[in-house]
């Protein structure tokens, strides 16, 4: 059943943070004239059988692009599995639903079919794995930068005119000295010309464009490509790519990392592995400001996951690597995906306690879990956040599905022990300016990432948002709160931004003379009907606080905005620099444990809007508005939104101010720590082993945890149940006080 709910965009993005040497590279301050645009819906981080994903790249873009089938379709989209390698053969379909004229159902010589788990070797014809190869025939893998030069772009651009839409591939780097970094380098794919090709009738494709960009930068710089070949057809040859992965300016073969076989950093391992990796990081960085500014993005991905950052290993990312790659590569590292994908998995995000082996101690997922879904890097008011805006920088909040598989459900079941499909849960919305083209194009997605104007959403909360504020002086240039929140309200309906002088929104700033007036005006949409939820019994969670709501017809409670001041850059190597956040977050959440590098004590919720403060639109009921002043400012500051379906005090899942609680007592990691009973019978309860493609189950579902004849909220129920959204800020610069030096 089609939802009555109308998917619409949310702005969310990844975004254009700026370093101190290089503030000429910022992005722009709110300005007239702004060419055309829209928010739209998109995804950059998920996984096929190219590397540990359960379904090819045609079933994932049918999955997430199809409006019918799966109503929750974006609007562009970008396939990123894993760097280093694999032996699966994703450009294979399951079943002739999946079948087009060029990439047909394929046959071994014994005529049964060859989906996407057949090795690549297996293949009919075979396919021959390239460089320095590893492994066992036929089981042998190939390299990642051979499977995007040759396989995955091909097919990607041919579903993409077969399609007509927007997509790209894009990367889950593994990073040195770190963990994941979802990346891509557009250059040379989705070329124009693809407009007016003629797709083939028969199988095969040609590509016009081309990922050799991306494929290079993934063979010199992610860690699990261990090739040395230089991206040629065998190890010592000279017939292929002959890549050299120096960088202008660095000291290349001069480093000793340097491997002259390989013509990349080859980082030695043992003591300092860490912090040599993080080196190499940042020559990943400064090869795409050098080879592709414009055309490239390097975003942290669930970047608490993995535990603090780790001098002698490959763990997690603190505030002072944010700030690092955000200074060497301002329009290429501008953001983090804080709200992690694998919603559904008995680890919430897959965070977790004691997680990680750090030098012998088992050490939590930063935070020890996720905050209603979010990482506590992004979910805590004050914290890592907060202290990169209160610099002034441009560091944007983003999510992603980071699609695998449904856990212990099949591809095509509604309910997950796992993972949503990109778009079915989360989403990022961000503003494309596609001016007069009629087509969203892959530079035009990667400016708005890197614009900041954006917001991400969980479950459907809200489908869109205008966050306006507008500069007011006494006399003529005086601004009346209803005239701002006509504003915003045109900008809401019509799904846009604004464009009117002395006013700016996400992403932007506002410069302002001293004793100016903002006045800041909020419309969000809360979507009429349901989501996307497969389940229509009551939320549990709610249900402990007296609220009946159906989990697939969640309502916006409040809105709370954030405000901080900017105080300017810290400067590498200063006392405020660096610092990690506390490994007993978990058990002791106090802000005055978190060093002053990874906080910004001025953070804290300025204003809180709900059903009993904010107006509706006249005629349109789900639009709801709400204006405020913040009067005679003198220091340059920020403000930032975020919104929840759940109100202040629901039980293990928000405090008594609204903040999210950890998610340990959803997470069936540990049945000992559930603590929301699920006690719906309903009378529509499949059993585990049929696959249900429906939207109606009345109950609590049968693969829930149960305690002493209980069933408990866990999995895919938890993440239905708690829902969040958050936007990006906008900033105020006051005239003579601190300079938002991250927008110029």
């Amino acid at each position: 059943m089609k939802p009555v709910f109308r998917p619409a965009p949310i702005a969310l993005a990844a975004i254009a943070a700026l370093g101190t040497t290089a503030l000429v590279a910022a992005p722009q301050a709110a300005s007239a004239a702004k060419p055309a645009g829209t928010y739209v819906t998109g995804d950059f981080h998920n996984h096929t059988t190219c590397s540990d994903g359960s379904i090819s790249m045609q079933k994932l873009v049918k999955k997430v692009t199809d409006k019918t089938d799966t109503p929750w379709g974006l609007d562009w989209f970008v396939q990123a599995g894993h760097g280093g390698s694999g032996n699966r053969n994703c450009t294979l379909v399951e079943d002739a639903s999946l079948a087009t004229p060029a990439y047909p159902l394929n046959y071994d010589t014994n005529g049964n079919l060859q989906g996407p788990t057949t090795t690549w070797q297996n293949s009919n014809p075979a396919v021959q794995p390239k460089g320095r190869v590893s492994g066992n025939a036929p089981s042998q893998v190939m390299w990642r930068w051979q499977s995007l030069q040759e396989f995955q772009y091909p097919v990607m651009e041919y579903l993409a005119a077969y399609k007509n839409k927007p997509m790209f591939v894009g990367i889950e780097t593994v990073a040195p000295g770190h963990e994941h970094v979802s990346a891509s380098v557009i250059t040379g794919q989705m070329p124009a010309a693809l407009d007016k090709a003629t797709l083939p009738t028969s199988k095969g494709y040609t590509p016009l464009g081309n990922a050799t960009a991306l494929a290079q930068w993934e063979y010199c710089f992610d860690r699990n490509d261990t090739d040395t070949s230089r991206g040629n057809t065998v190890l010592g040859g000279a017939i292929g790519n002959n890549w050299n992965c120096a960088v202008p300016g660095s000291l290349n073969s001069a480093s000793p990392d340097w491997s002259e076989q390989a013509q990349k950093l080859v980082p030695a391992s043992g003591t300092g592995t860490g912090d040599r990796g993080h080196a190499k990081t940042l020559e990943a960085l400064k090869w795409m400001v050098a080879n592709h500014p414009n055309g490239s993005y390097y975003v942290p991905a669930h970047l608490e996951r993995a535990g603090p950052f780790n001098p002698n290993g490959n763990n997690g990312f603190n505030v002072e690597h944010l700030r690092n790659f955000n200074n060497v590569a301002p329009r290429v590292a501008f953001g983090f995906e804080t709200q992690p994908g694998h919603g559904a998995s008995d680890n919430r995000g897959e965070y977790s306690p004691s997680r990680n082996n750090i030098g012998g101690v088992l050490t939590d997922s930063v935070g020890g879990t996720t905050w209603g879904g979010t990482g506590v890097y992004g979910a805590q008011v004050g914290g890592v956040w907060d202290a990169l805006l209160g610099e002034g920088r441009n560091w944007w909040f983003f999510a992603s599905s980071d699609w695998h598989n449904r856990g212990s459900f099949g591809p095509d079941d509604r309910r997950s022990t796992q993972d949503f499909y990109p778009g079915e849960y989360q989403r990022d919305y961000v503003m494309v300016r596609h001016g007069t083209d009629t087509k969203l194009r892959p530079q035009a997605i990667v400016d708005g990432l890197r614009s900041g104007n954006s917001f991400a959403a969980s479950g459907q909360l809200i489908d869109r948002l205008a966050f306006v504020a507008c500069a007011s002086y006494s006399g003529i240039a005086a601004r009346s709160n209803a005239a701002v929140e006509n504003i915003a309200v045109n900008a809401a309906l019509n799904n846009t931004d604004v464009d009117v002088a002395g006013c700016a929104t996400m992403g932007e700033k506002l410069v302002v003379r001293p004793g100016a007036e903002i006045v800041v005006s909020i419309v969000a949409r809360d979507p009429a009907g349901k989501n996307y939820a497969p389940y229509s019994f009551n939320n549990p969670s709610l249900a402990q606080v007296g609220i009946q709501q159906p989990l697939n017809m969640p309502v916006l409670d409040h809105i709370d905005v954030v405000r901080g001041m900017v105080s300017g850059y810290k400067q590498p190597g200063s006392a405020g620099y660096a610092g990690q956040w506390p490994n007993d977050w978990l058990t002791n959440p106090v802000m005055a444990n978190v060093p002053a590098a990874a906080k910004n004590t001025s953070a804290a919720v300025f204003k809180t809007f709900n059903g009993a403060t904010w107006t509706t639109v006249a005629g349109n009921a789900e639009y709801k508005k709400m204006t405020f002043r913040i009067p005679a400012v003198q220091a340059s500051q920020y403000v930032r939104l975020r919104g929840s379906n759940l109100p202040a005090a629901v039980p293990y899942e928000t405090d008594a101010n609204g903040n999210p609680l950890a998610d340990i007592h959803t997470n069936a990691s540990n049945p000992a720590n559930l603590r929301i009973p699920c006690t719906v019978a309903g009378t529509n309860v499949p059993s585990n082993d049929v696959v249900y493609t429906g939207t109606a189950i009345d109950g609590c579902p049968a693969h829930l945890p149960v305690i002493n004849g209980q069933k408990y909220v866990a999995y895919d129920v938890a993440a239905w149940s708690d829902l969040w959204f958050y936007s990006n800020p906008i900033y105020v610069e006051v005239q003579g006080a601190t300079t938002v030096a991250g927008v110029k």
